[in-house]
C-alpha cells in the first residue's frame, strides 16, 4: 500500500508539472506529419490481465504491421520519433497507466503477449506486481535498438535480449524495496535529457 501510495502521488504530480511538455509534443508531432499523438498497443499486466499502453507516437502510423522490434536506424521513426526516442520523451505517458494502476513506477517492462507466452514462466514471476516504466534491464538495455541487428532482429530479441532482461528484473524483484526503487527512479531520472554517450553503461 505504501508504494502505491506513493507511485499515485509521483505519477499525479509528474503529469502536473509535465503537462506543459505534453501539449509541446503533441504539437511537434501533429506538425511533423499530421498522424495521431498517441501510439496504442496491448500490452500483458499483472496476473497477465491485458491492459493497452500509451506513448507519444515516434513512428510513422501503423508502423507496428512490419514488425514489432526497433532496428538500428529504422526507417519507420520519423524526425520528431528520434528525438522522442534519444531522450526517452516518448515514454512520459505510461505515469497516466501508473496513476489508473495498471503500472508501477519501478517493475519489469510491459511485454506484448507473443513473448510473454514464450517465456511464461518467467512471467509467471514478474507478474505476480505490476509492470512498470523503468527497472534495471531497462536501465541497462536504454539502448536496446542499438544492439540489435537489423537482419535478425526477432531471433537476437528472444534468444539474447530478452532473457537477459528476465534475469536482471527477477534479480531485482527478490530483493526490491521502496529504498531501491527510490535508487532506480533516481539513476533513470538521471538519464533524461541526456545523449546517449553520455549514459553509457547506466
Amino acid at each position: 500500500m505504501l508504494r502505491r501510495a506513493f507511485d499515485f502521488a509521483c505519477a499525479a504530480v509528474g503529469l502536473v508539472l509535465l503537462s506543459p511538455l505534453f501539449l509541446l509534443i503533441a504539437a511537434a508531432i501533429k506538425l511533423d506529419d499530421r498522424g495521431p499523438v498517441f501510439y496504442m498497443q496491448p500490452r500483458i499486466g499483472k496476473g497477465f490481465r491485458e491492459f493497452r499502453l500509451y506513448k507519444f507516437r515516434s513512428m510513422v502510423p501503423n508502423a507496428d504491421r512490419r514488425g514489432l522490434l526497433t532496428a538500428p536506424n529504422d526507417t519507420r521513426l520519423t524526425r520528431v520519433g528520434r528525438f522522442l526516442r534519444r531522450y526517452k520523451l516518448d515514454e512520459f505517458p505510461l505515469l497516466s497507466k501508473v496513476l489508473v494502476g495498471d503500472m508501477e513506477l519501478v517493475g519489469a517492462r510491459p511485454e506484448v503477449g507473443r513473448y510473454v507466452e514464450l517465456f511464461r514462466s518467467q512471467y509467471e514471476q514478474l507478474l505476480q506486481d505490476r509492470p512498470g516504466i523503468t527497472d534495471p534491464a531497462s536501465l541497462a538495455y536504454r539502448r536496446e535498438e542499438e544492439i540489435l541487428i537489423a537482419d535478425r532482429l526477432e531471433a537476437q530479441y528472444i534468444s539474447q535480449v530478452l532473457p537477459d532482461k528476465l534475469r536482471l528484473s527477477l534479480n531485482y524483484q527478490q530483493r526490491r524495496n521502496l529504498r531501491t526503487d527510490i535508487g532506480i527512479l533516481w539513476k533513470t531520472v538521471q538519464t533524461l535529457g541526456r545523449s546517449p554517450s553520455s549514459t553509457e553503461g547506466a
